[in-house]
């Protein structure tokens, strides 16, 4: 079984920025992608960024330019800069790990709050 810890939401201001970080651990498994989706209040969840074990990236059109997303193998960790937020970045965000085999991992999900 795989765990993802996340951490780093939290309350800003818009314009300001947060980190957020999930932590992969558990049994043996393959990575072929880590990234991160957002549920906001009566949306369905979307896509906001990906990074492939390579290091290749895929960003949401809405935040490309100001979300950055990055990846420490090593740790099985996967980051997501957050700068210039909007209040419609508000969200829960979920961290995604992704295996060869298709099976798709979920974290628990942090809020991030952007006030205006």
């Amino acid at each position: 079984q795989v765990q993802l810890v996340e951490s780093g939401g939290g309350l800003v201001q818009a314009g300001g920025s947060l980190r957020l970080s999930c932590a992969a651990s558990g049994s043996t498994f393959s990575i072929t992608y880590m990234g991160w989706h957002r549920q906001a209040p009566g949306k369905e969840r979307e896509l906001v960024a990906i990074i492939t074990r390579g290091g290749n990236t895929n960003y949401a059109d809405s935040v490309k330019g100001r979300f950055t997303i990055s990846s420490d193998n090593a740790k099985n960790t996967v980051y997501l800069q957050m700068n210039n937020l909007k209040p419609e970045d508000s969200a829960v965000y979920y961290c995604l790990l992704s295996t060869p085999v298709l099976k798709n991992y979920w974290g628990q999900g942090t809020q991030v709050t952007v006030s205006s």
